[in-house]
């Protein structure tokens, strides 16, 4: 898969997680596996470039005698899922055009 792409995706997968409900790196790890195999190497810098460029904020509260970080959608966060909701329905439409089958029944695009 395109890095780029991957990325891309990553990061609204981590914004999912965190859109109905503030929520910190391990639980999130655990939202998304089911999913998608990520790592903790791979989240805390998707975590940190989303903070960077808005889309997400954190804070730091006690739990158990430690501070845990808890991680909050921003409005530009939401803009970035519903953008992704819109680009998405052009890439399943990019796909139905590839993947097509021409009148024998034969893949056109593959």
């Amino acid at each position: 898969m395109d890095i780029q792409l991957k990325r891309g995706l990553l990061d609204v997968c981590v914004l999912a997680s965190i859109k109905s409900s503030d929520s910190y790196g391990y639980r999130m790890i655990k939202d998304i596996k089911p999913y998608l195999d990520i790592s903790e190497s791979t989240l805390y810098p998707i975590l940190r470039r989303l903070e960077s460029v808005g889309m997400i904020t954190v804070r730091s509260e006690e739990f158990n005698g430690r501070l845990r970080k808890y991680y909050h959608i921003t409005p530009a966060g939401k803009k970035r899922l519903s953008d992704f909701s819109q680009e998405w329905k052009e890439m399943d439409a990019i796909y139905q055009y590839v993947t097509r089958e021409d009148d024998e029944g034969d893949k056109v695009g593959i």
